[in-house]
């Protein structure tokens, strides 16, 4: 048998569902976003380094590039290289161009032995003019007009120039001198320091360094080593990075950028280690609330449930009580209406169950009343002496008579077999009171299919005779019966002494107190007996005349039985 869910479980479960799921999914696709923003903005900024730096290295070259071959052919540097004379004039020149660029330079002037003419150094040491001097060497003996290369050399102190370029100097075809200039790698590692970059390397096309932001790249002979992983990552000193190349054309530099992924793997791992923490610390935090709003949402459940139970057990007090304000508060007024209207039921039946139960009793006294019996038996033993026929019909009425009366086939009849029984009774009452009792009865056809409760008349016949004879000798009583606006009325009337207005005023009070504790119950059992069974405005209303009779009136909703229609 499978196990009932409890509706407050069912309340957390979905509430964690429903909560939790949907904020660990969007922790997981931040995290999965976060990552890949972060891979895309390494790889962004990384090689958005790369163009910068080629860029402005780019404009470096072709700036150092022209300016060589424009002053090798100046007159004013011509002219000094031979004559030694407008000194001043090459001077300006050299700083007019040297103040605009981002990378300075050293600019020499020397003879074609190699010899220094002119330099905008105050001091070269010695070994910047050997290699100044072996840089004119290899020009002269390959023959080679201009060249540009990579040579670290130190200048002054801690400083080093980089790159050297030269030119011939000519006059009339014949190489009289040389021009250099040689670049600070101080500069060089200014420009090649870009923002969102950890280490910038430059190259010539012999992978010698040119300049680098970061010496841990420097190999053997100044040369760049990279060594790549198995995932594509350079891998230096155990650490990855990943890596943009660049190539200058007109230079044939390359340029190197990289950006370490270690980095970033420990922000990730924070960021695992955070959403971690954050998805454990929120589902108790989502658990406690689950449970919180369960409990507080089921509470008014948990009333019904229990007055459910109490009823269950017989309490038929057990109304609940919720101010939740929502559905549960209507459903526990539904609830509390309905066990008022089943209290009031049973109220009803249980009244109704005494009233025929009192009537009932009332009756089989009333048809074995002595008085009754002995007025009957007596005219009875007159009749045997005077007019068998007359006795042998008492005979037959008192059959019929106490044959209905102790039946119990349904509680309710045709009307005309209650006037029957009616005729039957006024029969032998007329056999004791002759000719001083006399009756009518004008029923319309339409009435006599009439369902009513059995001996409904009994009553007020009874108190017709009872009342009637007191004031006068003789009595006359009309039975009259009708339908109208769906409604049957029996009219029951008399012409006896009636009853003073005090008196009616009494009697009708009796008949309305639904908490009736006189001993006249007659009328009054008989008028609960139809307000329960048809409702308040059905019952029984007296009236009358006094000295001139009494006229009672019943009136239920109009129904017959199916065989009858």
């Amino acid at each position: 048998m499978a196990q009932k869910r409890n509706f407050k479980d069912s309340i957390r479960r979905m509430f964690l569902l429903y909560a939790f799921v949907p904020i660990f999914l969007l922790f997981v696709l931040f995290l999965i976003f976060t990552v890949v923003n972060a891979r895309f903005m390494l790889v962004h900024q990384t090689k958005d380094a790369g163009k910068a730096i080629r860029s402005s290295l780019e404009e470096v070259y072709r700036s150092y590039h022209e300016e060589v071959n424009r002053m090798a052919g100046l007159e004013q540097v011509i002219e000094f290289t031979d004559t030694r004379r407008n000194s001043p004039l090459v001077y300006e020149e050299f700083y007019n161009f040297n103040n605009r660029q981002r990378v300075k330079s050293i600019m020499h002037i020397l003879n074609k032995n190699g010899d220094i003419l002119a330099s905008s150094a105050n001091f070269s040491p010695e070994s910047s003019d050997n290699a100044l001097k072996a840089v004119i060497l290899r020009m002269s003996r390959a023959q080679q007009p201009m060249l540009a290369e990579t040579n670290h050399i130190r200048f002054s102190h801690d400083r080093y120039t980089v790159y050297t370029f030269a030119k011939e100097i000519r006059r009339t075809g014949q190489i009289i001198g040389y021009l250099t200039y040689q670049l600070y790698e101080e500069d060089f590692q200014k420009l090649i320091f870009v923002q969102n970059n950890e280490i910038a390397v430059v190259t010539d096309q012999h992978h010698t360094i040119i300049a680098t932001t970061n010496n841990i790249v420097r190999g053997l002979l100044n040369k760049l080593t990279l060594e790549k992983g198995n995932d594509g990552y350079i891998v230096i000193n155990k650490g990855k990075y990943y890596g943009s190349e660049t190539f200058i054309p007109l230079a044939q530099w390359r340029i190197y950028t990289l950006s370490a992924i270690q980095l970033k793997n420990y922000t990730y791992l924070s960021l695992v280690v955070f959403f971690a923490a954050a998805s454990v610390l929120l589902l108790f935090l989502i658990q406690y609330l689950a449970r919180t709003i369960s409990s507080r949402h089921t509470r008014a459940i948990d009333k019904l449930l229990y007055a459910v139970k109490e009823l269950q057990a017989g309490n038929m007090q057990s109304y609940v009580y919720i101010n939740s304000g929502n559905e549960f508060e209507t459903l526990a007024d539904q609830y509390n209406r309905m066990l008022a209207r089943l209290n009031e039921l049973l109220a009803r039946n249980e009244e109704l169950s005494d009233l025929r139960r009192v009537s009932e009793v009332k009756h089989l006294q009333s048809q074995f009343h002595p008085h009754f019996i002995f007025n009957v038996l007596e005219t009875l033993r007159y009749a045997i002496v005077v007019n068998n026929k007359v006795a042998q019909d008492i005979v037959l009425i008192l059959s019929r008579l106490l044959r209905y009366s102790i039946s119990t086939e349904g509680n309710t009849v045709m009307l005309k077999d209650d006037l029957n029984y009616v005729a039957d009774y006024l029969k032998l009452q007329q056999l004791r009171f002759k000719d001083r009792l006399s009756y009518t009865m004008n029923v319309s056809e339409e009435a006599m299919g009439a369902l009513v409760p059995r001996l409904m008349l009994q009553v007020a016949i009874e108190n017709s005779i009872k009342y009637g004879y007191k004031q006068k000798e003789s009595l006359n009583i009309s039975v009259n019966g009708y339908v109208t606006d769906r409604d049957l009325v029996i009219e029951v009337n008399d012409d006896g002494g009636g009853m003073s207005e005090e008196r009616l005023r009494q009697v009708r009070e009796i008949i309305l107190d639904a908490d009736n504790q006189t001993p006249h119950i007659g009328l009054h059992n008989l008028h609960r007996r139809l307000v329960l069974m048809y409702g308040e405005r059905y019952g029984v209303q007296i009236g009358g005349v006094p000295g001139e009779g009494t006229a009672v009136q019943i009136v239920i909703p109009y129904g017959k039985e199916a065989a009858y229609v």
